[in-house]
């Protein structure tokens, strides 16, 4: 473990190669068992709301029932979660070719919304939970074992790989001296 500002991190966030690979693991993170879909920061319950409007064109007739049945979230603040079909998929997944893709990030890359998708989904498969400071972990899963593989391969380490996501969240400041320390260990 080691700490970057007010972030402690488990070692395995450095030295892990990750680069996914959809085409493989066919978007296993967004339909992952467990019956609880992605974990929400308390102000990304309003941004889903306002981004819905363009993110529902992409959904299925099936997902959209949920939506009105369930609402755009579930919990209460402090541990709101997207809703899932079938204590399984996320309500927001899209299928394109059989890969699950999720419908906001669509919807941003058609320049429909300025928000891009819930930060845990961004940041995945990096976890961050609360116990005093954030403690950032990666969680390693069997779903993702093409993601381990591509990024052994083409020699990308996970905090490379998520280096937008990690700015969105501690910023850029923060990043580099996160990089500058993983960099230092690079070949331990």
């Amino acid at each position: 473990m080691f700490v970057i500002g007010e972030a402690v991190l488990d070692d395995s966030v450095c030295g892990t190669s990750f680069c996914c690979d959809v085409h493989v693991c066919k978007g296993a993170c967004c339909t992952l068992p467990g019956g609880r879909g992605a974990p929400l920061e308390d102000d990304e319950v309003l941004e889903i709301a306002k981004a819905f409007p363009a993110a529902r064109q992409f959904l299925s007739a099936r997902s959209i029932q949920v939506i009105e049945t369930s609402g755009l979230a579930e919990g209460r603040a402090g541990d709101y979660a997207t809703p899932c079909i079938g204590q399984q998929e996320c309500v927001f997944a899209l299928f394109d070719g059989g890969v699950a893709q999720c419908s906001f990030e669509r919807a941003y890359e058609g320049g429909l919304t300025d928000w891009r998708k819930p930060l845990s989904c961004h940041l995945f498969p990096i976890r961050i939970r609360q116990w005093g400071n954030d403690v950032v972990r990666y969680e390693e899963i069997d779903e993702c074992a093409p993601g381990r593989e591509h990024g052994t391969l083409q020699r990308v380490r996970l905090h490379d790989f998520l280096r937008e996501p990690l700015i969105r969240k501690y910023g850029e400041e923060w990043y580099e001296g996160f990089k500058r320390y993983c960099d230092s260990r690079a070949g331990e």
